[in-house]
């Protein structure tokens, strides 16, 4: 089965993410863009949400 175009299930910790369920990307939780897992930078362990860029993280972290 392929895994193209299916959003992936992550876990997110410190360092890095662990797949839960497989699939090529993830959407970014402020913005649904659609970030592929290799080019995925950003997110919130606390949270449990990925970011499409540093300035959408920066904006969740500080409430801005």
């Amino acid at each position: 089965m392929s895994h193209t175009a299916r959003p992936a299930r992550l876990h997110f910790m410190a360092n890095g993410f662990r797949v839960l369920s497989p699939g090529d990307h993830v959407l970014c939780a402020v913005t649904g863009e659609r970030i592929a897992l290799d080019a995925l930078k950003y997110w919130s362990v606390a949270r449990q949400e990925a970011y499409a860029s540093a300035e959408v993280a920066t904006k969740v972290m500080t409430g801005a």
